[in-house]
């Protein structure tokens, strides 16, 4: 891994102590699957964020099977974990994971990117959502 590599995965770790993509008690706070809606104006409208709080950040990818692997490895060099969710039609259903910090301005860099990441590679960007521990909101209706 580079300097750099090494350097983004420091600072990331000092942004999210103790969060993993696993941790229990992760809800939805924040989600966007409508390209036509700016990241900005999901997190604005999303009253379950903690914007101070760091999150599981969540992209939902639609890739051909024998590209997955490719992903993974270029999604890996800046700390992003994929996940194969299951079979969509054709293609893998994948989660690309990275715990941070988010703002609008990096969700909308980072779903840009994955757009870009997915067309190259055959596939779509479906849209992200953000998890960050707390009580669901249907839980306690």
């Amino acid at each position: 891994m580079s300097l750099l590599g090494r350097l983004r995965d420091l600072a990331r770790k000092r942004e999210s102590p103790g969060l993993t993509p696993d941790a229990p008690g992760l809800v939805i706070v924040a989600e966007a699957f409508d390209p036509a809606v700016a990241d900005s104006a999901v997190l604005a409208n999303s009253p379950g964020w903690v914007a101070s709080a760091p999150a599981v950040f969540v992209h939902h990818l639609s890739l051909p099977p024998d590209r997955v692997a490719e992903a993974a490895a270029i999604l890996a060099q800046d700390g992003w974990e994929l996940r194969e969710q299951g079979p969509d039609g054709d293609r893998v259903l994948v989660h690309a994971l990275r715990v941070q910090v988010l703002d609008a301005l990096h969700c909308a860099q980072e779903r840009s990117r994955m757009a870009g990441l997915a067309q190259r590679l055959g596939g779509d960007a479906l849209g992200w959502d953000a998890r960050q521990p707390g009580e669901s909101p249907t839980a306690s209706a």
